[in-house]
């Protein structure tokens, strides 16, 4: 059965953990479908695990929409959300409707997800949701601030603590259908998740939230350098190279074909 917005919601009430990765191309995203995935996100970290780059910020819409148009061919179960890139929506609301009709329109994502909860951006997602488009929050680390914020972990301090809890309680009152909750206190991600009735999603937020995402190929090992809350299930890095290594070999001692 196809994924919804309204399974996830399900599932926080009857507390079924929701599981979601990242993907970037058709051939990842037919395998983590196949795989029975709960939500597959075409996120902007695919311009530092895709194209090289050092931070999301280059991701363009257009290199989104390519991307993204590549996955959506490869998921036929999960519920397929789409990021809104760096500069794509910030402006104003209709400006972010705009992208997001986009994103819906040409990749066939059933959501779009947008960092951050202020009251500008709580504004935008309420604006995106009257006019037909689910929304995913995300609060903590937030990585398209990465020049404001870094890559430390958020809500350390009381104030900031509630802070979040403030803005995610802002962004369910908006219409966002859940929230991701990356790199902050794991007390801090069970209050928030307490607190609302949409489910939260995690990423080195601890165990108490209603999901859990990472992104796909720190999961399989292929990344050169780990964040520490993303252990790898498969240290498939060095799998690739020693295949790659022993095909070399092959052909220069004239063993392949």
């Amino acid at each position: 059965m196809k994924v919804t917005v309204h399974t996830l919601q399900k599932k926080k009430r009857n507390a079924e953990p929701i599981v979601a990765l990242t993907a970037w191309d058709y051939l990842f995203a037919e395998l983590i479908d196949q795989a029975g995935v709960d939500v597959v996100l075409v996120g902007d970290s695919l311009a530092m695990v895709a194209l090289g780059h050092p931070t999301t910020l280059p991701m363009t819409l257009e290199t989104m929409l390519h991307h993204a148009q590549a996955v959506s061919r490869g998921v036929q179960q999960a519920l397929l959300v789409c990021d809104l890139p760096f500069l794509s929506y910030q402006e104003s609301p209709q400006v972010a409707f705009q992208v997001a009709g986009r994103i819906i329109q040409e990749t066939q994502a059933q959501a779009v997800k947008l960092e951050g909860g202020y009251s500008a951006m709580v504004d935008t997602v309420s604006f995106l949701v009257q006019r037909g488009i689910p929304v995913m929050g995300h609060l903590g680390l937030t990585p398209q601030s990465v020049h404001q914020l870094g890559y430390r972990q958020q809500g350390k301090t009381p104030e900031a603590a509630e802070q979040i809890l403030t803005q995610a309680r802002a962004l369910e009152s908006a219409g966002a259908f859940s929230i991701v909750l990356e790199h902050i206190p794991k007390d801090v991600a069970a209050q928030v998740t307490q607190s609302l009735t949409i489910p939260t999603i995690g990423i080195g937020a601890g165990p108490a939230c209603d999901g859990q995402i990472l992104v796909t190929a720190d999961l399989l090992g292929l990344t050169s350098k780990q964040p520490p809350f993303a252990p790898p299930y498969l240290n498939l890095r060095s799998k690739v190279q020693e295949a790659v290594q022993a095909y070399s070999q092959d052909v220069r001692q004239g063993k392949f074909p």
